[in-house]
Parts: structure tokens; sequence; C-alpha cells
């Protein structure tokens, strides 16, 4: 029986959050040995270079409104990932962050509702609260305050999930109304052309930003092997490969159950840290992150409910 391009797009983003999760690992162990900012530009600068041998044909087709469209969404993009990647430095706690990350997919809605007036699900308003919850049983045991670490991967959530929506938008035909009552059809940007101005966009980012406070003289100088292997892998595999089986998966459908998928990541992330780096959770943690994930199925009940369904 074949998969409809919604089961497709799902099964996609299954590996998404797979390949998502061992990137976290790839990107912590750089980020140990050098400035973070400058790991991220040299990440997204070798995967946009790498896609770009096989993107020149779609990105030779591009218009200057698809091309200003793709280069939007990297800089929001690169601001995210800038917070993030401070975030993973900054950190105590892996698997807690990608937990506190996966935050951005609670927003989604409102995000779509803020910014495109898109209407957002009661199920939403019922997810927030469960949320916060998560979130102040993660600062409980530093006080009534949050962790710097936490407090910017919370902030890269939120611009994930502008991120997110932009994303979306841009990999599928769109119809927008302006204030004149015209209706104007932004055609979609074929998923390898948009992945690699992206990343390129965001390597450019990040790159400017490490530049303005970052050494890059002695961390280059103190390049090793090791290093370079985990700056390779993390462009190969937790870059290149994963963004573009990300953003083609979008673009199969806009109706799919791709957002509580995505909410998986945390989980395989949480398990590769603590096989990787041996890290352990307290109750409180554990309750934390739990509800966290709780408020993540609550956000898209109505799609798990159907899942259920289906199995």
């Amino acid at each position: 029986m074949p998969f409809s391009r919604a089961q497709k797009a799902d099964f996609l983003l299954l590996v998404v959050t797979l390949l998502a999760a061992i990137s976290w690992m790839f990107s912590r162990e750089a980020v140990l040995a050098m400035p973070p900012l400058l790991f991220m530009s040299l990440r997204f600068l070798l995967a946009s270079f790498l896609l770009s041998l096989v993107a020149l044909p779609q990105l030779a087709k591009l218009d200057v409104g698809q091309l200003w469209r793709c280069v939007r969404v990297g800089l929001v993009f690169g601001i995210a990932m800038s917070f993030w990647v401070l975030g993973l430095a900054f950190a105590s706690h892996v698997g807690e962050g990608a937990f506190l990350t996966s935050l951005g997919v609670v927003l989604v809605p409102v995000i779509a509702r803020v910014v495109f007036a898109e209407s957002v699900p009661g199920s939403t308003w019922l997810a927030l609260p469960v949320a916060v919850a998560g979130l102040a049983l993660l600062s409980l045991e530093q006080g009534l305050h949050l962790e710097a670490g936490q407090l910017l991967f919370i902030t890269a959530a939120a611009i994930f999930a502008l991120y997110f929506n932009l994303n979306t938008r841009a990999a599928n035909t769109i119809a927008i109304r302006r204030a004149n009552g015209e209706i104007v059809e932004h055609t979609r940007i074929p998923a390898l052309a948009l992945t690699t101005v992206v990343l390129a966009v965001v390597g450019v980012v990040t790159g400017v930003l490490s530049l303005c406070f970052e050494p890059w003289q002695s961390a280059l100088s103190d390049l090793t092997g090791t290093l370079i292997m985990w700056i390779v892998l993390s462009a190969t595999v937790g870059t290149a490969l994963r963004f573009l089986v990300q953003t083609y998966a979008q673009s199969l459908s806009l109706q799919s159950h791709g957002v509580v998928i995505m909410v998986l990541e945390p989980m395989w992330t949480a398990l590769m840290a603590a096989a990787w780096f041996g890290e352990g959770m307290s109750t409180l943690q554990l309750l934390g992150c739990g509800l966290i994930f709780l408020s993540l199925l609550v956000n898209r009940w109505r799609a798990v409910r159907k899942l259920i369904r289906i199995g």
C-alpha cells in the first residue's frame, strides 16, 4: 500500500528527530573545545557548500522574491541557532536543554496566530500552562530563577517557532491577501534550494557574531583532528541531511502530524546523552521534562488521537 504525502512527511520527520538528537551529541563535543558561534558558522557554511554542489540548477531558477523569502527564513533561523548554541555552551545538562528547546513546538501555532493571523486550536491554551509548570520544576533546583543556559534555550525555542512557520510557508505554495484585498500567490521554493540558502545565511549570521565577540586566532590554531571530525559530522549528518529532510517533509503536507512526531527529539536526545555523557536526571528534572512533553502532546491532541485510532 503506497504512502500518502502526509504519511511520507510523518515518516521523514521521525527520521529528522533521530538526526537532530545525534546532532546534539556532535555539537556538544565541539562547543566544549571551541567558541560556539564560530563552530556554528563553520558547520552551516560547510553544510550549505556541500548542498550547493547539487542545488545549482534549482538555485539558478530562483527569482528575487523567492531568494528574499529564503534569506528571511535564514535570518530568523540564524538568530535562533545563535541563542541555541550559546545555551548549549552554558548548559549543565544536554537532555534538559533538548526538552526546553522543544517548547518551540508548542509555540508554533501561537506565533502563527500573532504573525500570520491564523487560528489557534483550543488545545494550545491548555498546553501552555502545563509547559510553564514543567519549566517551574526545572528551575526549582536553582531557586526561583532559571540558569543562563535555560533562558537561552527558551529564547531559542520561541524564535524556532517563527522559523518553523516561515519555513513551512516558503516550502509550500500559499495565497496571501494584501491590505487592498488583492490575493497574491507565492509559489513554493524547492526544498534543496531553500535549505541551501537558509543554511548559508545562518552561517553568515553566526560568523559575523563570532567575529565580533569571539577569539578566532587561538580557536583556529587549536584545531585537532577530533574537533574537525565533530565539525564535519555536524555539518553533514546534523545539518545538511537533517534540514534537507525536514524541509522536504514540510513541503509534502501542511496538514501532517509532523509537530507531534518532532516532540520525540528530546526523548532521543535525553537517551543518547545518558549513554554518551553519562547524564542523569533528578526527580524534579524528570517531572519537569515529563510535564513539558505532556504539554506537547496536549497541544496536538487531535493528531495524537487520530494516530491512536489509525494504530
